[in-house]
Parts: C-alpha cells; structure tokens; sequence
C-alpha cells in the first residue's frame, strides 16, 4: 500500500525527473530531443507545489506532505493486516481475559 505522504513525494520526485530530463542534455545526454520536449510539454500542466499542497487539504487521505510518525506505523500496521490476515493474527499475543 502506498501511503499518502509516500505518494506525495513520488509526484513531487517525478516532477523534478521531469525538469531534469527537459533541461539537463549533460544529465541525461542520450535522451532524444523529442522525449526532452515531450517532458516540457508534460510539465506545463504538472501539478507544481500549490496544487500538491492544495491536494493534500482537500484529501489528505490521497496526499499529504509529511506523516506524523505514529499515524504512519499504524497506518502501515493496518495495510499488514489488510495484506496478511492469517499471519497478523498469530503474531499478536493473546488476551489476557
């Protein structure tokens, strides 16, 4: 499971992969001329860091700059079990009713 602030920065690397890739020939030197400006053309109406940070406003369930680090382990503790019912349940200690 890809968690919200694990897809923000993926936006925001591919992004400046982006920028690289069309202004950068010594970077990327064996990059056709068309793929650069394809990469251009891409990065006009890529959403830059007001339209992430508005994304993440409005659903911060999709995207969110930074995860406070408890709400990220449980989070991923959650998807664990989600992933692996059997086994998430056998790792856990039993009550003690």
């Amino acid at each position: 499971m890809t968690l919200p602030d694990e897809r923000y920065r993926a936006v925001k690397w591919a992004e400046r992969f982006l920028q690289e890739l069309a202004t950068n020939p010594l970077k990327y030197p064996r990059v056709p001329k068309s793929v650069r400006q394809e990469a251009h053309s891409i990065l006009r109406h890529y959403p830059g860091t007001w339209d992430m940070e508005r994304a993440a406003q409005a659903c911060p369930e999709v995207f969110q700059k930074e995860m406070h680090p408890l709400v990220r382990m449980i989070a991923e503790h959650k998807q664990e079990d989600i992933n692996n019912p059997d086994t998430s349940k056998s790792s856990r200690p039993e009550s003690l009713d």
